[in-house]
């Protein structure tokens, strides 16, 4: 396996993990270790997606970040980090 690979499972691990965390009730999705999962397992595949010239999957995994990015610094209404 070589290291794109390695680096790639990686950053699906650190998604997966937020994913499974929220539905297993162990994270709630106003969390901030939830956003801190999703955006730097998105970060990872950005970069990945860079690397391998995968237009679509920089465009998925780009937004990706910045939205958990933005989430990470913009209290929700009604909700606290933490």
């Amino acid at each position: 396996m070589d290291n794109i690979q390695i680096i790639s499972l990686l950053g699906s691990i650190q998604i997966l993990a937020a994913y499974i965390g929220v539905q297993t009730g162990k994270l709630e999705s106003h969390q901030r270790l939830y956003s801190l999962l999703n955006f730097f397992g998105s970060a990872i595949l950005t970069y990945v997606g860079i690397v391998e010239n995968n237009y679509g999957f920089i465009l998925l995994e780009g937004v990706w970040a910045l939205v958990s990015l933005w989430a990470l610094f913009v209290p929700r209404a009604g909700k606290t980090a933490h």
